[in-house]
């Protein structure tokens, strides 16, 4: 019983059309048992005005990175979310996620100079205190998944990692952790420029006034008034185009991207075996030949799939290449149904977005990239988004519905229309 609980997430069935993302009767509950390794950047909205964002991302992503390569890339759920991430993992990885996780806030101090707090948090607890994690398996490509998640239970570990006192149980402190393994983490691509104008980075939750067909509803929505449709197979809004998609002989961020490789160390032989990476793939993808495992035209094709610039863990997240006009009619559209309580949103827009990447296997397309907005991104919604809870919850005079653990969940019947 418990071999086949720590394999929940690998036994789950994948689906490939996002707007099933929107039948809540096919999320499957996560095992009591499990764990949420939390973790978030301290302060992040002061490396965002120092212009380190980039930074920021890296380290969640170096998060996600340390557990796959401990604990198994197929088995963990996870989700990224821009100054932070959440993976989830069967009691079995419990020693070993703290490890990493210590091992990660340590080279996040070190290397980067800002501190990432980390803890585990039993679903059981999150259940107890009222909130749920489901799941369902999306599939961007052969062998390459993002978690789909339904219920509140992340929003309430979010909410418990950042508070002294509730997080205070949760909480890994290890003074001397092991060096984290980040193999296949990397972020040499330069920012991706706007092809349409703007880099929108959205986060949209709908209310329980919405019913249970408010999300179908929301996505019907900003395909009719912004023409942004996330439920397109292969969205025009994709950030991740060929165009877009440049990089420098020498990456900007090499220096943190080694230190964190290797420990907090800036020896030759790291540096000189990125840049040699580097110019391979720009030679591969000019030249078009096949060098070894990489073939340049497939390796570009697969990227622009395995990207997660669209999400749900109970929140719809977006990160979206669009015109001005359709900037300016998705902030309208939402505006109007913030109004009628329908749903609660945050928005920031950029000009570029970012990208970080984990390839765990080149000759198998074994890679996911990880997208955000530039100078905050996702971060900076998400600030946005809980000013605006907390103004709809005092025009109400009570909480949302559900907010005690982040918000509204799916009833169990709903489904897409």
């Amino acid at each position: 019983m418990q071999a086949r609980e720590d394999e929940f997430y690998l036994d789950l069935p994948a689906f490939s059309d996002f707007y099933g993302v929107a039948d809540g009767r096919a999320y499957a509950p996560v095992p009591d048992t499990w764990l949420v390794a939390a973790a978030d950047i301290v302060r992040s909205t002061e490396a965002i005005a120092a212009g380190r964002y980039k930074d920021v991302n890296m380290i969640g992503v170096a998060v996600i990175s340390a557990l796959l390569n401990r604990l198994g890339r197929d088995r963990l759920p996870f989700v990224f979310g821009g100054d932070g991430a959440m993976v989830l993992l069967p009691p079995s990885g419990r020693d070993a996620a703290a490890e990493a996780l210590s091992g990660v806030a340590r080279l996040a101090r070190e290397a980067a100079g800002l501190e990432l707090r980390v803890a585990l948090i039993p679903v059981s607890d999150l259940r107890a205190a009222g909130a749920d994690i489901r799941l369902r398996k999306f599939e961007l490509s052969p062998g390459n998944f993002l978690a789909m998640v339904s219920g509140d239970g992340m929003m309430l570990a979010e909410r418990w990692l950042k508070d002294e006192l509730q997080g205070a149980a949760y909480r890994i402190a290890d003074p001397n952790p092991a060096t984290p393994d980040l193999t296949g983490f990397s972020c040499n691509w330069e920012p991706l420029r706007a092809r349409n104008g703007r880099i929108v980075s959205l986060m949209v939750r709908t209310t329980e006034a919405a019913g249970p067909e408010g999300l179908a509803r929301l996505m019907r929505g900003l395909s009719d008034h912004a023409g942004v449709d996330a439920r397109a197979s292969e969205p025009q809004e994709a950030p991740v185009q060929d165009e877009t998609l440049r990089m420098r002989a020498v990456p900007e961020r090499l220096a943190t991207q080694v230190r964190l490789a290797t420990g907090g160390s800036l020896s030759p032989l790291p540096i000189l075996r990125t840049l040699a990476v580097v110019a391979l793939v720009r030679f591969a993808r000019w030249s078009g030949w096949r060098l070894g495992s990489l073939e340049p035209a497939r390796y570009m094709r697969e990227m622009q799939l395995n990207t997660d610039f669209r999400k749900f863990d109970d929140t719809l997240r977006l990160v979206i290449d669009v015109t001005e006009a359709q900037a300016e009619a998705l902030k309208a559209y939402l505006a109007r149904e913030y109004a009628s309580g329908h749903l609660v949103y945050g928005l920031t827009e950029a000009r570029e977005a970012l990208m970080t990447c984990y390839v765990s296997d080149f000759a198998a397309g074994q890679h996911v990239h990880f997208v955000d907005g530039a100078n905050g991104g996702l971060a900076l919604a998400a600030r946005d988004f809980k000013q605006r809870q907390a103004a709809l919850d005092q025009a109400w005079q009570r909480p949302l519905p559900g907010s005690h653990a982040g918000g509204q969940s799916f009833d169990a019947a709903a489904k897409p229309a």
